[in-house]
């Protein structure tokens, strides 16, 4: 039976306390520092400051030390080592809109870059950056095993866990925002308490 950790607070300390490669690997989708939430578009999401600064060097130094593989959306905002193995997410957006048509995850794998499309506002959005469960899925399906752990230090509204729960894997999560992480504590226990159908 997989299991899942939750913790409320900052991932810099949480990941201090962490050896080595003790993760399977890390999927998630850190700040790009690109001021998103204060997009008039966000509706209720918006006057927010949280995507105001990046994960910084230190976080993404601390990131692959602690995991044996990683998934990194918004991987192009941040100085990561070259890959072929980018993962792109196509927004289904006209070349008009202003926001990107595109989302971009680096990767460590040194596989072929692969493509996802859905809609960018055919899902239900719990923060305002929510990945589709369904790009998460993919994510976890293609790029780890069963019973593997999964890390993310940016957790959000818990996407990733939800993922996790969903393909029979192990999921340690941080979120710094209460709220935020009241919403994946809720969202992550529900999907854990469900039957795994594989």
């Amino acid at each position: 039976m997989n299991n899942y950790e939750l913790h409320l607070g900052d991932c810099l300390e949480y990941m201090a306390g962490m050896a080595d490669g003790s993760v399977d690997a890390v999927i998630t989708d850190p700040p790009y520092g690109i001021g998103i939430a204060n997009n008039p578009f966000r509706g209720k999401f918006a006057t927010s400051d949280w995507d105001d600064t990046p994960a910084n060097e230190k976080h993404i130094s601390e990131i692959l030390r602690v995991s044996m593989n990683q998934v990194i959306w918004g991987g192009n905002y941040f100085d990561l080592p070259p890959s072929r193995c980018f993962l792109v997410w196509d927004k289904v957006q006209p070349e008009s809109f202003s926001s990107a048509q595109v989302e971009m995850a680096w990767t460590s794998f040194d596989k072929t870059a692969k493509l996802f499309r859905r809609h960018v506002v055919s899902y239900e959005k719990f923060h305002p950056t929510t990945k589709p469960i369904e790009l998460m899925k993919w994510c976890v399906e293609n790029y780890t095993n069963p019973n593997d752990t999964i890390f993310d230090p940016f957790m959000g509204s818990g996407t990733t866990g939800v993922a996790c729960a969903q393909t029979g894997r192990n999921f340690i999560g941080c979120e710094i925002d209460p709220d935020y992480f009241a919403i994946a504590e809720k969202r992550i226990r529900n999907a854990y308490a469900q039957p795994l159908l594989l």
